[in-house]
């Protein structure tokens, strides 16, 4: 059974850091593409950052270009993203997912974790 369980979340005042952390369980993810997405209330829900687990070939958002990082440790199974800088605008649920490379569907998913920027 794959598990995706985020944390690292919290509420942070504009212009702070965050990091979180997505901690993988329940198989080999070699071959997969870890993701992190948000959604803010009443918003699509949206990609931010994705790391290839093999080989870190990375895509970032260019609304988050600059400031925010993917990571991954492949011996904790676990991706992170490093997100400095915060606004307000970064408010949202963040969700880590995956996909196996080459496959455009995200399926699986963590429960999210609350990123909350005051200004």
């Amino acid at each position: 059974q794959v598990q995706l369980v985020e944390s690292g979340g919290g509420l942070v005042q504009a212009g702070g850091s965050l990091r979180l952390s997505c901690v993988a369980s329940g198989r080999a993810f070699s071959g997969y593409v870890m993701g992190w997405f948000r959604q803010a209330p009443g918003k699509e829900r949206d990609i931010v950052a994705a790391i290839r687990w093999t080989d870190e070939n990375i895509y970032v958002a260019d609304s988050v270009k600059g400031r925010f990082t993917i990571s991954r440790d492949y011996a904790k199974n676990t991706a992170y993203l490093q997100m400095n800088s915060l606004k307000p605008e970064d408010t949202a649920v963040y969700y880590c997912a995956a996909r196996l490379s080459g496959v455009q569907s995200w399926y699986y998913w963590g429960q999210g974790t609350q990123v909350t920027v005051s200004s």
